[in-house]
């Protein structure tokens, strides 16, 4: 890949990983768009390391703390702190794993298509819409319970529908579940931590199989970019979202959606 090619697809990964507005859509799309050479199973690494290394970076304290009260627990067996939010996190991620394992090839092929995409383009981001216009907007991510967090764990599941994305719908479900904006974008990039971990390390098992030449430049670029890119949209969708709302990112949706309906119809 040319190195615009690679700073372009590196930065969208970053920004979208954890805007609403949906990663896999626009890695599809651009390259089809723009009728690029498909970017390759290496690269898809690299730059889900790069998110996964920012979204570790700016919830370092978060983790910290999260992980020392649940180890705590674990010795001390009784909820510590932070620890329920540790289990939060990984019963939130069984349906999704559950999910992939279960329909990986399906969307790998028949859900890849720009029609599927432009349709949860469009849906998700009207439900999106409508649950910041209903929700009550007063829990924080320490008072979900297990139904709730079940809720939102399956939710996510569904963001395996390219165009679906796995923060739009997680923070739609938390906000119909009464969260704040801020509890339920935290939530979903704490929530974002094991999965990308999965969808990366399913990755990496099929790139070692596939035994492909590695551009090592091109993977070191598109992960530094990536990370640069991630830490910087987290940093301003939390600073900015209590003051913007969800409505941006939903006009957004509508717009793409239509816009591919009216290219590929």
């Amino acid at each position: 890949m040319a190195f615009y090619q690679i700073a372009l697809l590196a930065l969208l990964q970053g920004l979208t990983e954890f805007l609403p507005i949906s990663s896999s859509a626009h890695l599809i799309l651009v390259p089809v768009i723009l009728e690029w050479q498909d970017q390759g199973l290496a690269f898809d690494v690299a730059v889900h390391v790069g998110t996964l290394t920012a979204v570790l970076l700016y919830f370092r304290q978060d983790i910290k703390t999260i992980l020392t009260d649940w180890i705590s627990s674990l010795k001390q067996r009784k909820a510590v702190g932070d620890s329920r939010l540790a289990w939060a996190v990984a019963f939130g991620t069984i349906p999704v794993g559950l999910a992939g394992l279960q329909f990986a090839d399906i969307i790998a092929t028949s859900l890849r298509s720009p029609l599927v995409i432009a349709t949860t383009t469009i849906v998700f981001g009207l439900l999106l819409g409508w649950a910041d216009w209903r929700g009550k907007r007063q829990r924080s991510e320490h008072q979900l319970n297990w139904s709730d967090i079940l809720f939102i764990g399956v939710a996510q599941a569904v963001a395996l529908i390219p165009g679906t994305s796995r923060s739009g719908i997680t923070i739609t479900a938390g906000l119909m579940l009464g969260l704040t904006r801020q509890a339920a974008a935290r939530f979903s990039f704490l929530l974002s931590i094991p999965v990308i971990i999965l969808a990366g390390g399913l990755e990496v098992t099929e790139l070692v199989q596939s035994s492909l030449s590695v551009d090592w430049t091109a993977l070191i670029s598109g992960a530094v970019f990536s990370a640069v890119s991630a830490y910087l949209c987290i940093f301003l969708f939390l600073k900015m979202l209590d003051r913007i709302g969800m409505w941006p990112f939903v006009i957004y949706r509508l717009i793409l959606g239509a816009f591919l309906l009216w290219l590929f119809l």
